[in-house]
């Protein structure tokens, strides 16, 4: 994987975490029935009188999940995070679109560097094989520095390499 990719990777990733930052930040405050107060970025547990809850997250509900809605309310935040549902906010909806129009765009710009490259790739290794094939005479320079003659070993070695690149670089 190359720098940029690497870095586009990361910042895909951090672009679709933002979603999520808001709820992250939540905080809830209560306190529990032994007295103690309790922090957490979750509500407090059902049952909990109404009169110790100290600071819940804005925009939340006033009523406390059920147990039986456990698994119901974990679901909601993925879901309300999610990108097919529209936003009521429509300078948000716009917003929230262009962004994904510049990923695509930015990931369309990628993908077709990458192919440039490889069709690159892939012709400089038909080159060098059409090369090996011909059977000019090839040198090349060892760790030493000094020029060395590919014998019929090397050149094999080689080719193989040059078809192996091929291989990966020409679909």
């Amino acid at each position: 994987m190359t720098a940029s990719a690497a870095t586009t990777a990361l910042l895909l990733a951090g672009l679709a975490l933002l979603p999520h930052s808001a709820e992250a930040g939540a905080q809830w405050k209560w306190r529990d029935a032994s007295g103690a107060i309790q922090y957490s970025d979750r509500p407090p547990p059902p049952g909990t009188p109404e009169a110790n809850i100290l600071s819940r997250p804005t925009g939340t509900r006033l009523q406390l999940r059920k147990p039986q809605d456990a698994a119901a309310a974990a679901s909601a935040p993925a879901l309300k995070a999610s990108a097919t549902q529209p936003s009521e906010d429509p300078e948000l909806e716009a917003r929230r679109k262009k962004a994904e129009a510049e990923e695509a765009a930015k990931k369309k710009a990628e993908e077709e560097k990458m192919a440039k490259q490889k069709a690159e790739n892939c012709q400089r290794a038909r080159s060098y094989q059409k090369t090996l094939q011909d059977g000019i005479r090839i040198m090349r320079t060892n760790a030493q520095g000094e020029r060395e003659v590919l014998d019929d070993k090397g050149r094999g070695e080689e080719l193989r390499r040059a078809q192996e690149s091929i291989q990966n670089n020409c679909n």
